[in-house]
């Protein structure tokens, strides 16, 4: 079950109490009879290991993997020979 922090607005008594997702919010402070409110943090989850990722899920014999890392080491020679020709073409 999960675990509900709550703080007085009078007061300011802060607590945590462990309901159900069925149980009725706290709406009254047992130390000074004030209103509460929940207080809600960062969620309690980590996602961790494989399987996250859009490449986690295929299979590592997948024809489309080695064909787009070899797709993308073309694009670069080709960049790097066209920059390297305009300092040239540039000099002449």
């Amino acid at each position: 079950m999960p675990k509900y922090e709550y703080v007085c607005k009078s007061c300011q008594h802060n607590f945590e109490v462990v309901q159900s997702f069925a149980d009725d919010p706290l709406t009254v402070c047992d130390q000074c009879g004030g209103e509460l409110r929940k207080v809600f943090g960062s969620i309690g989850i980590t996602f961790k290991g494989s399987g996250f990722y859009r490449n986690d899920s295929r299979s590592s014999s997948s024809s489309t993997r080695p064909a787009a890392s070899s797709d993308l080491k073309p694009a670069a020679s080709a960049s790097e020979s066209s920059g390297s020709g305009s300092p040239a073409a540039a000099s002449a």
